[in-house]
């Protein structure tokens, strides 16, 4: 009885020994880095694969992910038709702002562009536009000189050339290293969308998360149509800083897309995939005669 209690003691053992190599083996199974991205929404792990099949949309709750200049692009516009304009034009330091230039020049790098705001002539669905894309990964879409300068260029091009501008906005406003300098150019962009309007031509504004500030309070708020990307926020100043300063609770759901629907703010709300199809319709509509 002893001998048969000591033989199935040693098998015990030995199958606990065999199960915990098999256990360490599978646990240092290693998961390439960036097979999954965790919604930003509903916080599960969608394959990468998923989302950029399906332009960033979580294919789960329908959260927009945010886009860079070049992925706006070659999402609206068609493929190879996009000529970029004012490649020249590069942001200074007219403050002498502490550690601009360096943080400048760390954004550059991480996103390949000279500024936040990339533009130039395109064709939507063969509708030839001036279009333009704020990208809110250079340094959070802000408006400084160079940018409210290119947006400027960009309208009085369309004005000259009959064109109807297209801009997709996605900022956290007028940007602080340039002070005055930067508040200057929500009059000067407003101006040249004036001018735009005086020339009957149509100007539709796209707002995407998240459109704030001196940008919200100027030129993305001033299409002939205004359209909100799904999920955008929207507004001047954040929730949080408005409920501090004036002590009182916001409105449900105050400055989303769906809440400046409602109060008149924004013309459309569009889920992303929609959002070439209906402009592109929206250009016929207003498509002048030759």
């Amino acid at each position: 009885m002893q001998d048969f209690l000591e033989v199935r003691k040693s098998k015990i053992l030995f199958f606990k020994k065999d199960f915990r190599k098999k256990k360490d083996k599978v646990g240092k199974v290693n998961i390439p880095e960036g097979l999954f991205i965790k919604c930003g929404k509903c916080s599960e792990l969608i394959f990468n694969d998923d989302i950029q099949k399906n332009n960033k949309v979580c294919p789960k709750c329908n959260y927009h992910f945010n886009l860079n200049a070049r992925e706006r692009i070659n999402l609206i516009c068609d493929n190879n038709s996009f000529l970029e304009f004012f490649t020249d034009l590069k942001p200074v330091n007219p403050l002498d702002f502490p550690d601009y230039e360096d943080k400048l020049e760390i954004n550059r790098k991480e996103t390949g562009e000279t500024d936040a705001f990339v533009c130039g002539e395109a064709r939507i669905s063969h509708h030839k536009v001036a279009f333009g894309v704020l990208d809110s990964h250079f340094f959070m879409g802000s408006m400084g000189c160079v940018v409210g300068e290119k947006i400027t260029r960009l309208i009085e091009y369309a004005t000259e050339n009959n064109l109807p501008v297209v801009i997709f906005s996605a900022s956290g406003g007028a940007r602080m290293q340039e002070g005055i300098f930067s508040l200057m150019q929500m009059v000067k962009t407003s101006s040249a969308l004036k001018r735009h309007s005086n020339a009957k031509l149509l100007y539709i504004s796209v707002m995407t998360n998240p459109t704030t500030g001196g940008v919200a309070a100027s030129f993305a708020s001033l299409g002939d149509i205004n359209i909100a990307e799904r999920g955008a926020l929207i507004g001047f100043a954040g929730p949080r800083v408005i409920k501090q300063t004036i002590n009182q609770s916001l409105p449900e759901g105050f400055q989303s897309a769906d809440f400046q629907l409602k109060k008149g703010f924004v013309d459309l709300i569009l889920d992303r995939n929609e959002l070439k199809a209906t402009i592109s319709k929206l250009l016929s509509l207003h498509k002048k005669g030759d």
